[in-house]
């Protein structure tokens, strides 16, 4: 039976002190990601953090400021590249399957990688983001 494990992207809101990640990040859309990935009870659910690549939920981190958004492609491609890696340290990337639930910039580089993935929110804008998952997780 293969692993699933979500990807949830990092936002900009965030608490001003150091918390557990499930908790850091304040946005609406997070929470709803969260709630909807929480739902879906999987192996594993991580934040991609534009900071520390990948992050589980009960890591306790300081607040920051960096989004991929403004990072040249290079840097992108490397922040890629790392975040592979620790995937690969946590579970098998052949024998996984990913769900995203992160925007384009956070998962361009990571999909070459991985052979099982689904992308629920794809081609959506936020506010229809906001709606598919108020649906699914009500």
């Amino acid at each position: 039976m293969r692993n699933r494990i979500v990807l949830i992207s990092c936002v900009s809101q965030k608490l001003p002190h150091c918390a557990k990640v499930r908790n850091l990040y304040t946005s609406t859309l997070f929470k709803l990601s969260l709630k909807y990935a929480e739902k879906l009870a999987p192996d594993e659910i991580f934040v991609l953090s534009a900071k520390h690549g990948l992050l589980k939920l009960e890591q306790k981190i300081e607040p920051y400021e960096q989004t991929l958004n403004n990072m040249y492609l290079k840097e992108i491609k490397l922040w890629a590249n790392h975040v592979i890696t620790q995937i690969r340290d946590v579970c098998s990337v052949e024998d996984s399957e990913f769900i995203f639930l992160a925007g384009e910039k956070y998962r361009k580089y990571l999909l070459p990688h991985l052979i099982n993935y689904e992308l629920p929110l794809k081609g959506l804008r936020i506010g229809e983001q906001l709606q598919k998952l108020k649906e699914m997780t009500s």
